[in-house]
């Protein structure tokens, strides 16, 4: 696969943590030092866009809103190796529309992942795990599926049926990030328009790729996620930040 896409989602307002007088991607949770040797707070996305780069990204196409150009502002041209572009979602209309912003910019034989920019998530290279040439889900258990997208599989990895906030979830496994091919991206796009552009969520419309004979896998390779969009979640992530290396493995990725 030639060039390999980031795409970041940071359209959403963010009102379960509100009220902030910033955007939630630039929520400081951790700290990173500076070229200069200086320890400085971390935006929470920047947790993402690091874990991208390590995934092999070489290009990151950030979602915003017209009223995020602080995000804009904030990044600039490039994260790390990958240079950045932006795409505007002019209104809050789920995540299938923020991600298919990308449609314009990548090439079908291009790579692409996604990733929400307000989780973190471990082991930081996890991404590594995930395949070229297929739609493939990036895993982590939690204690509280039906606060997520559950991913039913089978035995050989196969996704069965995306759970979206289903209180009778099969598994406590959940999607934390996916991969696939640019020509996937684009087949996804076309019938995401053929249904009408009624999927919100992802998760719906890949059960809909499913059943008319498109596959799509789950790689059990995430360790702990969790999502700070809320105080609580918020929490949750300073300390699984804080925590030592040998406890990752035992935090949930429960959200409130």
């Amino acid at each position: 696969m030639s060039r390999l896409w980031g795409i970041v989602p940071a359209a959403g307002q963010g009102t379960r943590i509100q009220p902030l007088a910033f955007s939630k991607e630039l929520l400081p949770v951790g700290s990173r030092v500076d070229e200069s040797g200086v320890e400085r707070p971390r935006a929470i996305s920047e947790h993402l866009l690091e874990r991208m780069v390590l995934g092999g990204a070489d290009r990151l196409l950030i979602v915003i809103s017209p009223l995020k150009s602080d995000i804009l502002r904030y990044y600039g041209g490039h994260y790390g190796t990958a240079r950045i572009a932006y795409a505007v979602q002019e209104h809050a209309a789920g995540l299938c529309d923020a991600i298919f912003r990308a449609v314009p910019f990548v090439r079908p034989e291009e790579g692409v992942l996604v990733g929400l920019p307000d989780t973190i998530w471990f082991p930081a290279d996890a991404l590594r795990a995930l395949p070229d040439g297929r739609l493939s889900f990036l895993l982590f258990p939690v204690d509280r599926p039906e606060l997520f997208d559950a991913v039913d599989t089978d035995a050989e990895g196969r996704v069965r049926e995306v759970q979206v906030k289903r209180p009778d979830a099969a598994t406590n496994w959940i999607w934390g990030a996916f991969k696939m091919p640019g020509a996937t991206l684009h087949a996804l796009h076309a019938l995401w328009e053929e249904r009408g552009r009624q999927d919100e969520y992802i998760g719906t419309l890949v059960n809909a790729w499913i059943a008319r004979g498109g596959a799509a896998f789950g790689v059990r390779a995430g360790r702990s996620y969790v999502d700070t969009g809320t105080l609580n979640g918020y929490r949750d992530a300073a300390r699984l930040l804080d925590a030592p290396v040998m406890m990752e493995p035992s935090m949930s990725g429960e959200k409130a």
